[in-house]
């Protein structure tokens, strides 16, 4: 059987940008959310005295929601995409991130 070689150095860099790249997208994505949701440009901040329990739990569930999902997409595809250029997976076999 052969051993499988590791890139976790080297894909930290593409790591870095893709996660910069993915908070980004993320960023806007709850943005243009919260803006169909509430028709607000802002989201409520947990420490806005002026919104209510329900308004901010909810603010932060759909954020959270979006973050996941964005960095899970944002993270399996740029595993493919060194998986395609080197023919080896960037992560161990149970994955990758800790």
């Amino acid at each position: 059987m052969a051993k499988k070689k590791k890139l976790p150095f080297a894909y930290q860099p593409l790591g870095f940008v893709l996660g910069w790249s993915g908070g980004w997208l993320a960023g806007l994505a709850f943005r243009k959310t919260w803006m169909a949701i509430r028709h607000e440009e802002d989201a409520p901040d947990a420490l806005d005295k002026d919104r209510g329990w329900g308004e901010i739990l909810l603010a932060a569930a759909v954020q959270g929601a979006i973050f996941a999902v964005v960095r899970s997409a944002v993270d399996r595809a740029g595993a493919k995409a060194i998986e395609r250029s080197t023919g080896t997976w960037p992560a161990g076999e149970k994955g990758g991130r800790d």
